[in-house]
This record gives C-alpha cells, structure tokens and sequence, in this order.
C-alpha cells in the first residue's frame, strides 16, 4: 500500500499454538520459537478483515478436536483483526493514489509490426542503446507489443519515449536535439533518435558562410535541428540556423 499498488485489502497473520497436559488443552496465539519446538500445534491464519486467505498447520498430535480447531480460528480472527485495525491500518489506511517513484514498474505498448525493425535496429544495436540509456529492459512481441520493465518511473518513461520517437516519423517544423554522426563535403548527418538520422546541408548550418562543414560542427557535437523537408526517399533534410531559441526545449 505504500508503495501505491491497488490491493483490495490488507491482509494479515497470526499464529495459534497448543499445548495438551493431562487431558487438558490451551490454545495460545503468537507463538514463538519456544512454543513452536515444544508445542503440539502450529495454527497459521491470514486474511482479512472480511474472511481468511491462507492456513497451514503442523501437529505433532494424533489429531485435532472440533472444538480445538474451533477455538484456534476465534483467537487469530481476533488476533488478525487487532494487527489489522491497532497497528497495519493506523500506519496507513489505504493504498496511495500514486505508485512510489521507485516501485517497479511495467509499461506495455505496441507499435505497428513493420516498426520493429527500426526499434531493433541492425544487429540489436537500436534497443541495446534504448536499454543502456534508460536502465529499462525492453522486449517485443511479433505483434507489436512492447514490454518495458524497469526500476523507477523515470527509467521506464526514458524508454517509452525513446521507442515513441523511433516509431513516430518526423514532421517538417519539429526540432531535435541530436548527435554529430558523421560530416561530409557538403554536410553532415546528425542522429535525431536511435536508428534514424537526418542531414544538415553546408548552407543550412549557420547565417553566416562557411567554407568548410569543420568550421560549424564536428563529429560527436550535441546540435540544435529543425527538420525541413523529408523528400520522396523518406530522406530528412535539417537546418541548424533556422531553430529559433524559444524551441530550444529538450
């Protein structure tokens, strides 16, 4: 309950124990290690406090009388209901609205099958990444269903936006905050999400003239895009000068 998981209700244990001297029984709840090694009965109940989930029982007698087995139900439905009321629920009285930040935490998506080649990427190098950024562990099914397990909230998130932005096909006007990946003559080609990368052409790099694409950017630089055309190819062709400051928003 405090880590926020949905129970219907608390539940509770308690044991009964028994001792039988000369004809005579005492049923006892609590039993410890002492009462346990030497007693004749170990009585385990748990439930609720609308009826019982679980018993288990160990005798070392012949048998148990009705009126013992009777007896043994009363004193851990009381006792089950002290715990409940006096100590479980005076700590916490019902589940947290939300789950703990650090609950573990499953997220199932899906995405159209004939994505899953680029979540996966050329030799698992797609979702190894997606993986080792996010901390998340990520599978998916033939369908399309996307099983992300992770630690935290955070790092599940991390991961399902990263799977939402490889699926999702750029749009003219958006901007990323993308990776230098590799320059050319009359470019460079800038990494938007894993296994999709765009190209920035020589003139759309800076409101200057450059003579060379070194003199903008090199490889491995954090840069500032705006997608503005994705031709008939699918090819996305970038511009650095063209975002504004107010889009700089990771």
């Amino acid at each position: 309950m405090d880590a926020g998981v949905p129970i219907k209700a608390p539940v509770a244990g308690i044991s009964c124990g028994l001792i039988t001297d000369g004809g005579q029984e005492t049923t006892f709840t609590d039993i410890q290690g002492v009462e346990d090694f030497y007693g004749d009965m170990d009585f385990k109940v748990a439930g609720t406090k609308k009826g019982i989930t679980a018993i288990q029982v160990d005798i070392k007698v012949d048998g148990l009388t009705p009126n013992i087995i009777k007896e043994a139900f009363r004193k851990c439905r009381d006792a089950r209901y002290g715990i409940l009321d006096e100590i479980m629920l005076k700590a916490i009285p019902e589940p947290r609205k939300e789950m703990s930040e650090w609950a573990p935490k499953m997220i199932t998506m899906h995405i159209h099958p004939d994505k899953i080649r680029e979540v996966i990427g050329k030799g698992g190098s797609v979702i190894q990444k997606i993986v080792a950024e996010s901390g998340a562990k990520v599978d998916i099914e033939d369908d399309g269903t996307v099983v992300i397990a992770s630690v935290s909230a955070h790092e599940g998130e991390m991961a399902r936006k990263m799977i939402e932005a490889i699926v999702k096909d750029p749009e003219p006007g958006e901007v990323y905050y993308g990776k230098v990946v590799r320059l050319m003559t009359f470019g460079a080609f800038v990494n938007l999400v894993p296994g999709k990368d765009g190209m920035v052409h020589i003139s759309k790099m800076a409101n200057r003239r450059i003579e060379k694409v070194e003199d903008a950017v090199h490889e491995g630089d954090m840069v500032w895009v705006k997608v503005m055309e994705i031709d008939d190819k699918g090819r996305i062709n970038l511009s650095m000068k063209d975002v504004k400051e107010e889009e700089k928003v990771r």
